[in-house]
């Protein structure tokens, strides 16, 4: 058992920290901005809650923050009631907000010359892997605490990865949202094309995702997506926060990504459909308008 702190309880902030108690058996100390949100954890899974991100991380072995972009980050983490002010040395702080690669490298610098250790840990899986407690996990840090880390990350994590130094958890996340986007506009495009030519798409769905073309979004989107409805999954302004990410990421490297800026302006055209909090394969609704 270990003592953690857990900042930031949205939608998968909430039932990862809900993992750590129930399923760790971790003792858990949890900061909210919203502190209604933090009293109504602790009153479904026990533990406590801290008025600051600073009192929260005070005395903890470990520290998990998952809010929502960069500047968050940086305010939760730097400010002057902010998770750093409070964390002891020879703790970790593991970071799962899905943000820059740079920011990472920032507050990774940071910890060092503070005496603690600083792990990105981006998740994928989204509100439903999150709830049940199989979140991918691509890290990026040091070696030794990350093996500290993994043991209490595996109470909501299905598979964690160590994938290099500081920042390559955030990398690897862009590579995954990258990877997503051309997939779910394929999806989309191919069962827009199959309902206009008359096809049946429950037949179709379990002959071709027998083969090539299977895909986590095909076996579980395709149904609502036929139906037209998003009202759940992750949202389409988070996707484009990511895709941003992305592709500033993509200017400093020199890598090209046509496609990802493609169906970021797509998911723009949702946005301005009134989709802002749809799902992302939302993109079926541009083809069927």
């Amino acid at each position: 058992m270990a003592k953690v702190a857990f900042v930031g309880l949205g939608v998968m902030g909430y039932p990862m920290a809900g993992h750590l108690k129930n399923k760790g058996g971790h003792e858990v100390t949890v900061f909210n901005r919203t502190a209604a949100k933090a009293e109504k954890w602790v009153a479904q899974y026990g533990g406590k809650s801290a008025p600051t991100p600073r009192a929260a991380a005070q005395g903890q072995d470990l520290v998990m923050t998952c809010v929502g972009n960069d500047n968050d980050l940086r305010q939760v983490m730097l400010g002057e009631d902010g998770v750093f002010a409070g964390v002891r040395q020879g703790a970790i702080v593991v970071d799962h907000t899905t943000a820059s690669a740079k920011i990472a490298h920032e507050l990774y610098a940071e910890a060092k010359k503070r005496g603690f250790d600083f792990i990105d840990a981006p998740v994928s899986g989204g509100q439903a892997g999150a709830e049940n407690g199989v979140l991918t996990v691509m890290c990026g840090g040091e070696a030794s605490p990350f093996a500290r880390a993994e043991r209490v990350i595996s109470a909501y994590a299905r598979a964690c990865n160590l994938m290099g130094a500081s920042g390559s958890g955030q990398l690897a996340k862009m590579v995954n949202q990258i990877c997503i986007a051309g997939i779910v506009q394929g999806l989309a495009e191919g069962l827009h094309f199959a309902m206009r030519s008359g096809l049946d798409i429950e037949k179709l769905i379990a002959t071709i995702s027998k083969g090539a073309a299977q895909s986590w979004q095909m076996e579980n989107r395709y149904k609502t997506m036929t139906a037209g409805k998003f009202d759940f999954g992750f949202a389409v302004d988070w996707m484009r926060k990511d895709l941003e990410i992305c592709l500033d990421e993509a200017r400093r490297n020199g890598a090209k990504l046509p496609l990802s800026a493609l169906v970021d302006q797509f998911y723009a055209q949702v946005q301005a459909m009134g989709g802002a909090r749809w799902d992302t394969s939302s993109l079926i609704a541009l083809l069927e308008r």
